[in-house]
């Protein structure tokens, strides 16, 4: 115990085994639900439940702990719900094969380590357009929304009118997921700690009495075999033009979120220098990048750092050994596969719907005053949604900006690669309308 004491610094960052344990234990119960509801996204790209919880646990353990011996920090890493909705629902979904969407995320985490790496940080916050950077995560909220409201019925496609309409909403699994999400926003504004877990239980055990979900033969089981899903990569065939906007909706969240999340939850756990910088942050950017190409190995979507870490140093938690508490309860998690597989997704769609409009908070980060940022914004959000995919979204917000920009008399306020970027985009839309 002596030696695990010294090599977590307690005595240096003023903390115990009790506070460090009770912290492990705060994380995993705020985010815990990735159990059940990153797998439940995965199952719509084709790939088998079972096996899906197995490499999410896997990456969600892998990735922390490495993260752990590296930094010292109480940051947990897991797959992000906007990479697993693109990489599901557009990318797989939508008829790209699994290697190639594996091969995107996999680009991705190689831009995003050489970011890192060579020490472009700064430059690449530069280059990307601010209200690029804002409206993305917002835009990719919103579709992520929109799959809970669809995957509980409550939201229903109208093939006559070809627009979107409300489903039967006195139907029992739209009933039990209008009462999930009113669960999530009670424990979430009661602040209770894994509030969002215990609304997935709750509802859970309520469906099991209305037949929605069904008790499993086996409470406990051996992981699944992740055969089907380990080096199903194809690098080439996603470096093919028309992926572009993809891998930008992969890194740009990914890249921007992680810087975002280790300064708050840095400057809450009292890391942060008289500036408001982070000491050693290329450290903890060089495991979130690392992570993400890793992941990709194995058809998990973006590896990131989890806001949820948060909620770990507020209980108290200084040191990487709150992160060693969290991963090893997520590790016990993969015996408990029968468990995860009887949520039915009218649980664990009120959480998309939650998360995916909290991520709309950023918005108030554009600047209203100038068309050149806030309609690209506005562009972004809008054709994310209404083409249901997030890489029309990013292309379409890139082109309008860059316009606007040249228009506006503005063109030096950028770098010259935006609007290399931008023409990119326009033979992008030139490949989709020729599909």
């Amino acid at each position: 115990m002596q030696k695990i004491k010294e090599y977590f610094e307690f005595d240096k960052n003023k903390t115990d085994f009790k506070t460090e344990m009770i912290a492990g234990f705060t994380t995993f119960a705020t985010m815990a639900y990735i159990v059940a509801v990153v797998p439940g996204m995965l199952i719509k790209a084709g790939l088998p439940f079972a096996e899906a919880m197995t490499v999410t646990v896997l990456m969600t353990v892998i990735t922390t702990i490495t993260m752990v011996v590296y930094t010292n920090r109480p940051f947990v890493l897991g797959p992000g719900l906007g990479s697993v909705a693109i990489f599901s629902f557009t990318l797989v979904g939508g008829g790209v094969p699994l290697p190639i969407a594996s091969g995107i995320v996999f680009i991705s985490g190689v831009l995003f380590m050489l970011v890192s790496f060579l020490g472009v940080r700064d430059f690449i916050v530069r280059v990307i357009p601010h209200s690029i950077k804002v409206s993305v995560g917002v835009g990719i909220g919103l579709f992520i929304a929109l799959l809970g409201l669809k995957q509980a019925g409550i939201v229903v496609a109208n093939a006559h009118k070809n627009v979107l309409n409300f489903g039967d909403l006195t139907s029992t699994p739209a009933l039990l997921a209008f009462t999930g999400f009113f669960l999530v926003l009670f424990f979430t504004a009661r602040k209770i700690k894994g509030g969002i877990i215990l609304a997935i239980l709750i509802t859970t055990f309520i469906s099991l009495a209305f037949g929605v979900a069904k008790w499993p033969s086996s409470l406990v089981a051996m992981p699944q075999s992740i055969n089907d899903m380990a080096l199903k990569l194809d690098v080439l065939g996603a470096l093919d033009v028309k992926y572009i906007p993809f891998l930008l909706a992969f890194f740009i969240p990914d890249f921007f979120s992680t810087l975002g999340t280790l300064l708050g939850v840095g400057a809450q756990a009292g890391y942060l220098d008289e500036k408001g910088n982070l000491p050693g942050i290329e450290k903890n950017f060089h495991v979130d990048s690392t992570a993400t190409t890793f992941g990709a190995l194995f058809s998990c979507p973006v590896l990131t750092t989890y806001l949820e870490s948060s909620a770990g140093v507020e209980a108290g938690g200084k040191t990487g050994f709150t992160g060693i508490v969290t991963a090893a309860l997520f590790a016990l998690t993969l015996f408990l596969a029968p468990i995860a597989t009887m949520i039915p997704s009218v649980a664990t769609a009120p959480v998309l719907v939650y998360i995916g409009f909290s991520m709309m908070t950023s918005m108030r980060k554009v600047n209203y005053d100038d068309l050149t940022e806030y309609l690209p914004a506005f562009v972004c959000i809008a054709m994310t949604i209404f083409s249901f995919n997030s890489g029309n979204g990013i292309a379409a917000a890139l082109v309008v900006y860059a316009f606007l920009k040249l228009a506006t008399g503005r063109i030096k306020e950028d770098h010259w690669s935006v609007y290399l970027i931008a023409l990119a985009m326009i033979y992008y839309f030139k490949i989709v309308a020729g599909h």
